[in-house]
């Protein structure tokens, strides 16, 4: 996953003077960084010391790659790292023949090595500009806005940004949905994604909603209008709406402290604990990191109880409100606090359900929408899908996906194209519903689009929901990610139009971000990249697993599977049990199981890869250790695992 962080990192508004390279392209210096460097290169170093971006200023390459290898020669004479993958990057913010190079390191290194290598589309032809990203994977995910910020920033003399506002949109009717599931169903043919849900609005109705291609590889079942998906991290959106309710009905305030609202509320650090209101229990800006292993690895039977005892011992890794970073227990938190001062007395989770479908989703007409797994995959629904280790797509367990259960404020809604559809109407319609039935205080709803933190130059995250202004016009959206599904919201207040896309396959992720592009393009001719987005994030897809399969090995040899204790255990996390059979290897673990590849390191180290579907989730072995003892990292965090 570190490795495509770079295409995704999330960066902090331009409140800085833009700075000048010596080729005359200009950029944002990263928030908190402190800028060294002379002549043609720009080095800009993270406060941890762990993590340096520089810039460097190319006169004359043969092409990307002669021009990544002078970059690195200038600014670290000894670097000899081994290439692990160059992808293409789409030509964007007018740059061309864009280049990744990413290199080799090994997983106790904890490190990410990265060049990018671009022409300006107006330029000689001969002059390049690299980048080079050296950090600690922990202080690159802390700071990954202000770093996303100067990558962002970074654009060639005398571009002019795109800019659609003051452009009258074209209607979206017929024609426009029939050149977007078009558009769509290409996406689905390079990705190999076997079925869509769709939703289009304008003009405050449902336009179109309905699927392409199946629910499940191997039968005959399309996707409909009703298809049940799981919509992910769409859930804190309508979370933060629960909240807005209780705002409205006296319950709860935006700016109550959590734990008054809520005395079981607390974190690691207290006083951080004491600073969270209830606005930023969704807002991504207190602090508190990711950290998701600790739910992933859980039982999805806890109880949400188990959400808050989980929360008390973490602890936060930036300043109140210095950098966007994403916390699902943060919103689960806010999601249970409001469902308590709703419906006081009652167990959380049933609080939440309640809350949830008697106050959001029936006035709203989402009639199949719902958090009870076992209703929605008795009927119509779509199964997931993931990635083959040969880079065909394959049906996925379920199991996985069960442990967001305890957490599900922050992620585990299932939904259909119809029924989201009618929850962006709502959100067109300023807090009504598609009825024009008030259902929120305009008040209130709006409260939920205020910034909260920076996510880039034109971004900022409000209570659940991003709010882009980067194209001159206001588009707001939120993302869901799960194993097998992976979706998007996708409205713009100001033209009343909007769409949704629920995917089934974990290729979904690659066809969001070109759909949306394609969206802009029609609506307001937009300049044409969105062929060109999805063509690259395919061929870059198919790059990946083809890699990815040369650096495993399958099945485990027996040598290394040998070296394998049959359990073992961490405090946090649980506990691991190590089944071998039939000339496999499985890690089976509280909720779910994988088989597991093998990988030797560039430092002589051995990892252990989940992939049912994958490659997934790294264990390395400690050979060194006293006892088998296996890690496993998230970029902030690590976890030990020992056998009894």
């Amino acid at each position: 996953m570190r490795r495509l962080l770079l295409a995704m990192l999330f960066v902090l508004p331009l409140w800085v003077l833009a700075d000048t390279t010596a080729g005359g392209h200009t950029f944002t210096p990263p928030q908190g960084f402190t800028k060294s460097g002379a002549g043609q290169q720009v080095v800009l170093t993270a406060p941890e010391g762990d993590a340096t971006v520089t810039l460097v200023d190319i006169a004359g390459a043969v092409d990307a790659k002669d021009a990544a290898a002078q970059a690195w020669k200038a600014a670290q004479p000894a670097f000899n790292r081994e290439l692990r993958l160059a992808s293409e990057r789409p030509s964007r913010s007018g740059w061309v023949d864009q280049i990744a190079f990413n290199y080799h390191t090994a997983p106790n290194e904890k490190r990410t090595v990265q060049a990018i290598a671009m022409r300006a589309s107006t330029g000689d032809g001969k002059s390049w500009v690299v980048l080079l990203l050296d950090a600690a994977d922990a202080t690159l995910e802390k700071r990954g806005a202000p770093i996303g910020t100067f990558f962002a920033s970074l654009r060639p003399r005398g571009y002019d940004r795109e800019n659609l506002a003051g452009k009258t949109p074209h209607a979206l009717g017929p024609e426009m949905v029939e050149q977007l599931k078009a558009f769509v169903a290409e996406g689905m043919r390079q990705l190999d994604i076997p079925g869509v849900g769709l939703g289009f609005v304008s003009d405050g109705k449902v336009v179109w909603a309905g699927g392409l291609g199946v629910r499940e590889l191997g039968k005959p079942e399309r996707i409909d209008a009703d298809t049940l998906f799981m919509a992910a991290s769409n859930t804190k959106a309508m979370t933060s709406a629960l909240a807005a309710r209780a705002v409205d009905a006296g319950k709860l305030r935006w700016d109550q402290p959590a734990a008054q609202a809520y005395p079981r509320f607390r974190l690691g650090d207290a006083q951080a604990g004491r600073s969270v209101q209830i606005r930023h229990l969704f807002c991504a800006c207190t602090g508190m990191p990711r950290q998701d292993l600790e739910w992933i690895f859980a039982s999805g039977k806890a109880p949400a109880r188990s959400v808050f005892e989980q929360l008390a011992v973490m602890q936060p890794t930036s300043r109140f409100g210095e950098v966007f970073q994403y916390s699902n227990l943060m919103a689960a938190a806010g999601g249970y606090i409001a469902a308590d001062a709703l419906r006081p007395g009652k167990e959380l989770g049933a609080a939440y359900d309640e809350s949830m479908r008697e106050m959001l989703f029936k006035p709203l007409g989402m009639s199949r929408t719902t958090f009870d797994f076992a209703q929605a995959l008795a009927g119509n629904h779509a199964s997931p899908h993931g990635d083959r280790l040969d880079g065909t797509t394959q049906l996925a367990r379920m199991d996985l996906n069960y442990t967001i259960i305890p957490a599900r404020p922050a992620g585990a809604v299932w939904t259909t194209p119809r029924d989201l559809s009618r929850w962006v109407l709502m959100e067109l319609g300023k807090g009504n519903t598609p009825e024009g039935q008030p259902l929120i205080s305009e008040a209130n709803w709006r409260e939920r689009y205020q910034p909260q933190v920076g996510v880039s130059e034109d971004v900022t995250y409000g209570m659940g929901l991003f709010v882009d202004r980067q194209l001159g016009i206001t588009v707001v959206t939120h993302g869901g990610d799960l194993l097998g599904f992976h979706s998007n919201m996708i409205w713009l207040p100001d033209y009343g139009v909007g769409v949704t896309i629920l995917t089934n396959s974990d290729a979904g992720q690659q066809l969001r971000g070109p759909f949306q592009r394609k969206l802009m393009e029609l609506l307001f001719d937009a300049r044409p990249e969105a062929d060109e987005r999805l063509k690259v994030a395919a061929a870059n897809r198919r790059a990946e697993l083809a890699k990815q399969r040369e650096l495993l090995t399958l099945p485990v040899p027996p040598a290394a599977a040998a070296s394998l204790a049959s359990r073992y255990r961490n405090a946090t996390i649980g506990s691991i049990r190590v089944r071998k059979r039939a000339g496999k290897v499985e890690f089976v673990f509280d909720r779910w199981k994988s088989e597991v590849a093998l990988r030797n390191n560039v430092d002589g180290t051995q990892s252990f890869f989940t992939i049912d579907p994958g490659p997934g989730i790294e264990f390395v072995r400690d050979a060194k250790a006293a006892k088998p003892t296996l890690i496993l990292r998230d970029a902030q965090h690590e976890y030990r695992f020992e056998a009894p």
